[in-house]
């Protein structure tokens, strides 16, 4: 779903299978911002104001292609990245050094090995420690792997660390805080409503869409109440914001 959250309308729905991540729906709900894609924001975003237009989203939202469509857009980003984990409680990714200018990646204990090229995409690629592992003192809080610690390379690593880095300061976070949990209010009134807000009432992807759609235009019509909404044959006003 997609809210302006300075007016609280619900500017785009839509309906994924279930095994679908949300960003892959985002840019069709973003169509109204994004160029090239034809109306809408997503499940805890939203397009509107300060200047340039801004897109908030949390960090199911957050993947370097959709960062990547809204910064070329010129947008301001408010979308939430989500820090890389540790498996099994292992140095997670951004305890290594990459260098993806000189092309080389360090790790926790000094060793620093080359990015490798793989596939056809220039800038995604793999550093393998391999043996370096085998005799290193940290080699318990990194892997298990008997081949070693490999780092995986994406071809948006660049863009997700920015992004990363953005989102630590101060002023981002108190942005993003203030405008998240307007949206979450908007999906909260669409659950609580017994049509089709939390599970769905038919059959087939369409036709959930479809009554999803007519969900969000009916809290629409009750916020445009809410806002005292009047309008002429010229133009439309709202009583308060």
């Amino acid at each position: 779903m997609a809210v302006d959250p300075d007016s609280e309308i619900v500017t785009a729905t839509g309906v994924t299978p279930g095994n679908s991540g949300d960003a892959e729906a985002a840019e069709d709900l973003l169509a109204d911002v994004l160029p090239g894609t034809g109306a809408g924001t997503g499940d805890g975003m939203r397009a509107g104001a300060p200047q340039p237009p801004a897109v908030y989203g949390d960090a199911a939202y957050g993947a370097g292609e959709l960062l990547e469509r809204v910064e070329e857009a010129g947008l301001y980003c408010g979308i939430k990245v989500q820090p890389p984990a540790g498996v099994k409680d292992h140095f997670p990714k951004d305890r290594f050094t990459i260098d993806l200018d000189g092309k080389t990646v360090t790790c926790p204990a000094g060793v620093t090995v080359p990015i490798r090229a793989s596939g056809r995409d220039r800038h995604a690629g793999e550093a393998q420690f391999g043996a370096a592992c085998r005799a290193c003192p940290l080699a318990a809080r990194c892997t298990t792997a008997k081949a070693g610690r490999t780092i995986a390379i994406g071809p948006h690593e660049a863009r997700l660390a920015a992004a990363r880095q953005a989102q630590a300061g101060p002023a981002w976070r108190a942005d993003y805080r203030a405008t998240r949990p307007k949206v979450e209010r908007k999906i909260g009134h669409l659950m609580r409503r017994r049509h089709g807000g939390r599970r769905a009432r038919v059959r087939g992807q369409l036709k959930v869409a479809a009554d999803f759609a007519l969900l969000a235009a009916a809290a629409n019509l009750a916020r445009l109440a809410v806002l005292g909404v009047s309008g002429n044959s010229r133009s439309w006003a709202a009583a308060r914001a």
